[in-house]
């Protein structure tokens, strides 16, 4: 009987899993701003911008953002990962929307978080980023931010909390993740995969630390209930599972 018990509850608790990763994807509302930039709508402050970056193939692969609002206010995590993609996001942003952008924080210093930094700055946009981006951009001869900070940074939208943190190497050896309280809303970049996603560019990787980094941002916030990756789809808490999982040693 109690064997029964055990699972039935655990059936429960899968069947609500599976439901619930399954409704936030198809709650969500896409726009498709341009032929550079998509909007993906996944609650009344929170979207994804996705944008793409041109391979050596010809092939054009979707780089994924954030953005977060609040009383005609926004805050944008990672810059599109072109020139026409930033533009389309700020005119979107400030004329469609209305919306006065406080700036703009770089998780780590690739360009698919970083390219647009020039054009925000035209804008007089603020870039936020942590001491480890700014001393990598430096040394690759590209823009540095305007405001840097060491590991951690609180920023407030209004009456909405954002906490930005440096948890540790793991797609580079200065990925922060940037975390919305109010939605349970996790922004991890490319330090998150997407569920089956691969391991990706290891280039400036730490794939020793990597899982252990993962786990160290699953503890520091468990009641995560959305995900976003740098690529690919967003899902649930099971995200950071599968990419603990994927790194392992």
């Amino acid at each position: 009987m109690a064997r029964t018990t055990v699972l039935s509850i655990l059936f429960f608790y899968i069947s609500c899993t599976f439901l619930y990763a399954y409704s936030i994807n198809n709650s969500s509302k896409e726009l498709q701003v341009s032929k550079d930039l998509k909007i993906i709508k996944i609650s009344d402050h929170s979207y994804i911008h996705v944008s793409y970056i041109t391979l050596v193939n010809g092939d054009k692969f979707p780089c994924n953002g954030f953005i977060y609002t609040n009383k005609k206010e926004a805050y944008i995590f990672d810059s599109p990962a072109n020139d026409q993609a930033t533009l389309d996001l700020i005119h979107w942003l400030q004329k469609d929307l209305k919306t006065h952008i406080k700036g703009v924080v770089f998780n780590h210093f690739h360009a698919d978080c970083t390219k647009g930094n020039a054009i925000f700055k035209k804008y007089n946009i603020p870039s936020i980023a942590s001491k480890k981006t700014a001393n990598l951009l430096k040394k690759k001869n590209n823009l540095l931010p305007d405001q840097i900070f060491t590991e951690k940074l609180k920023l407030t939208l209004n009456n909405k909390t954002i906490f930005n943190r440096f948890f540790g190497e793991a797609h580079t050896q200065d990925n922060i993740v940037s975390y919305f309280p109010d939605e349970n809303i996790l922004f991890g970049g490319c330090l998150v995969k997407s569920m089956g996603g691969r391991k990706g560019n290891l280039e400036d990787a730490n794939t020793n630390a990597w899982s252990t980094t993962v786990s160290a941002i699953k503890e520091a916030y468990p009641n995560i209930a959305i995900v976003i990756p740098g690529h690919g789809d967003y899902g649930t808490i099971e995200l950071l599972d599968y990419t603990i999982s994927l790194f392992k040693n």
